[in-house]
């Protein structure tokens, strides 16, 4: 399947939309469960002539803001969401003039709830895609395993979204790929963004942080025990892609790393 644009992508946006307190065990497999970093929460929009389309949505502050929702869904280990006021990604979007009626596609990562919760800004009718894997496992989660893993199964289960399931790298438009880099979660994808002067994959969660990229050192955590090959596996197709000519790797997470840039920028990392 593609999205409904046509040409190459003109432009990425990446943009933070939130943060989160995270043990560098969780991100780095072998990091410090004592040191925590305050990790951004990142979406990008990438912009066609005819349209955009959204990698990412980060989380619902409507969940967020509500004590009882918050308590109910983001307790777990103490994790704690923090987000800008208002709704950053509404916010953003805005400010870049890019409004949702020229979404032509959204493509999720993974079903974690700093990944989802955006969906709910989503029209009706406008693909929104998942890897097959990934979906099917977290759909069928009970309530209590969602909350140990951190998934909002009513961000992605709701009525209205046009859910589509692809199975390993797909192309989603000219210039746009999905690309499995499964064992973070049973379906974690990223995404390469071919733009006029080079190309930029967004990892994802698959590596949140940019020395993973570098050293080929997998995530801290999997869903399941049994995908830490996969997520070592994810990690060393992330640095041989960041080893290619015109090719850069970026984090999903990395605090240090800078998400302020456009296209035809330097990014002065």
């Amino acid at each position: 399947m593609t999205f409904a644009v046509t040409g190459r992508p003109l432009r990425l946006h990446p943009m933070v939309v939130g943060y989160e307190p995270i043990a560098e065990s969780i991100s780095v497999l072998g990091g410090d469960p004592a040191r925590f970093l305050l990790e951004p929460v990142t979406v990008a929009a990438v912009v066609y002539a005819d349209g955009w389309v959204l990698l990412d949505t980060g989380f619902n502050v409507e969940i967020v803001r509500d004590p009882a929702r918050r308590g109910h869904h983001f307790n777990y280990d103490s994790y704690t969401a923090v987000v800008p006021p208002g709704d950053p990604l509404a916010d953003q979007l805005g400010a870049l003039g890019l409004p949702w009626s020229s979404l032509r596609g959204c493509a999720i990562s993974h079903t974690h709830v700093d990944h989802t919760g955006g969906l709910r800004h989503v029209p009706a009718g406008v693909p929104v895609v998942f890897q097959r894997a990934e979906y099917e496992y977290a759909a069928a989660l009970t309530p209590a395993e969602a909350f140990a893993r951190t998934v909002v199964q009513s961000d992605f289960l709701r009525t209205g979204l046009a859910i589509e399931l692809l199975d390993g790298d797909t192309e989603l438009a000219p210039g746009l790929t999905a690309l499995d880099t499964s064992g973070h979660t049973p379906g974690h994808q990223s995404f390469a963004v071919e733009l006029p002067t080079r190309t930029i994959v967004l990892a994802c969660d698959a590596a949140d942080l940019r020395i993973q990229i570098v050293d080929a050192i997998a995530c801290g955590t999997t869903m399941r025990p049994s995908d830490a090959p996969a997520a070592e596996a994810a990690a060393r197709r992330l640095r041989d892609l960041d080893r290619v000519a015109g090719t850069e790797v970026w984090p999903g997470h990395d605090p240090d790393w800078s998400y302020t840039v456009r296209e035809g920028e330097d990014h002065g990392h």
